[in-house]
């Protein structure tokens, strides 16, 4: 059977962000027009933390990227390939050719400005533009995207995350910061103090978002929706203060989560995370913060 014949965007992709946006909507745009299959190539882990020896943290696992550039873009294929020495030894030439051409069977490329691959990143725009011609590829090369006059990038929007701006690192993603997982057994204190939390754990290598606390979505397998209080710490009122946990409070819920794949998107952080003096105290706070929900999602919704 003929394989299917491919328009694929190319980059790391982390966080999935407007500028990343603009690559995805021209390759839907190419795929309606040549009948192709819309995909998209990236790595795991970061090309980086191969070639400096260093772990990068990211915005998204591969697993929250590929969901959103399916979700938002309409990607069907997201190819996801380990960076490895050998891939980082590739020609820039030979990727092209053996791995978009011959592999995946590509027609059209599309692009960033800046995009540069191959060993030592030899290849670049230049580069690829000669190449398409020869093997007869179509390419779009997408000029940067900015936002309120800033280039938008992975880099910027993981210090807005680190810094608790939720609201505006979600201006520059174009949808809400979101964390995945599913849903494990916590100590069941929530419980105790009449809230209910489910706690999701932060896959390798993926910037926790500042300490405190957030107003969030959760959405739950069947399709349903529910706003919740997310705390994202180590719980210094009650435990070591050592383990980072993202346990969110679900408002006017009751049901058991455990063992299901849960999404958690982000939107307004509340605030910063802190000791209190009493258990009381906390629950007390808690209420406050859930009634801070409440109103922020209201908001929202005229």
């Amino acid at each position: 059977m003929e394989q299917k014949q491919r328009v694929i965007a190319l980059g790391f992709f982390d966080g999935v962000h407007r500028g990343h946006g603009a690559l995805m909507r021209k390759v839907t745009e190419r795929a309606e027009e040549l009948g192709a299959t819309p995909s998209a190539f990236t790595f795991d882990p970061h090309p980086q933390s191969i070639i400096l020896k260093e772990p990068v943290e990211l915005l998204t696992s591969p697993e929250d990227r590929a969901d959103l550039m399916r979700r938002y873009y309409g990607i069907e294929d997201v190819i996801v390939t380990p960076f490895t020495q050998e891939r980082m030894k590739q020609p820039w030439d030979s990727f092209v050719r053996d791995t978009l051409q011959n592999e995946l069977n590509a027609i059209h490329l599309v692009v960033g400005h800046d995009y540069h691959f191959g060993y030592r990143g030899e290849g670049n725009r230049e580069r690829l533009t000669s190449i398409c011609q020869e093997l007869g590829i179509g390419l779009d090369v997408i000029e940067k995207v900015e936002c309120d006059g800033i280039t938008i990038s992975s880099t910027y929007i993981r210090t807005l995350v680190a810094q608790g701006e939720i609201a505006r690192a979600n201006v520059f993603l174009g949808h809400p910061y979101t964390l995945s997982d599913t849903v494990s057994h916590g100590k069941k204190l929530g419980s105790s103090l009449g809230f209910p939390t489910v706690n999701l754990k932060l896959k390798p290598n993926v910037l926790p978002p500042a300490l405190g606390v957030y107003a969030t979505r959760v959405w739950l397998e069947n399709g349903d929706c529910h706003i919740a209080v997310t705390n994202v710490g180590k719980r210094p009122t009650v435990d070591d203060g050592e383990t980072l946990t993202v346990e969110g409070f679900i408002l006017d819920f009751s049901g058991d989560l455990y063992g299901q794949h849960i999404r958690m998107e982000f939107f307004e952080f509340l605030r910063p995370e802190k000791k209190f003096p009493s258990l009381d105290a906390l629950r007390d706070e808690i209420m406050k913060n859930a009634q801070q929900t409440r109103d922020y999602f209201a908001s929202q919704a005229k």
